[in-house]
């Protein structure tokens, strides 16, 4: 199993349908609904960098795509970056929210 969450090397990885993302204030948030209200009830309040991820989400990618992608929008290590894709992609999988 690749990374710390095991996706890594896994394919290509997507939210589910139905995740909505806006911006409120200074807040992003993110909201279930369609497919992706049937796994999880809420509202998901994120960080820049987890929004952007999210945002990414809405079409396949690999870790290296989220990671790269993270590489071009921030002035962060490919470390940094790597961890920060694989604790976010990880919170997101422990919430049912990506395409399988």
């Amino acid at each position: 199993m690749d990374g710390i969450f095991g996706f890594g090397g896994y394919g290509k990885l997507k939210l589910k349908d139905g995740m909505v993302m806006e911006k409120s204030g200074e807040d992003f948030v993110a909201v279930a609904t369609g497919e992706a209200g049937k796994v999880f009830n809420g509202l998901i309040r994120n960080n820049k960098t987890a929004d952007f991820l999210f945002r990414e989400l809405q079409s396949e990618k690999t870790e290296d795509e989220l990671v790269q992608a993270l590489l071009q929008k921030y002035e962060v290590s490919e470390e940094l970056a790597r961890k920060d894709v694989r604790r976010i992609v990880g919170i997101i999988r422990d919430a049912g929210l990506l395409d399988d």
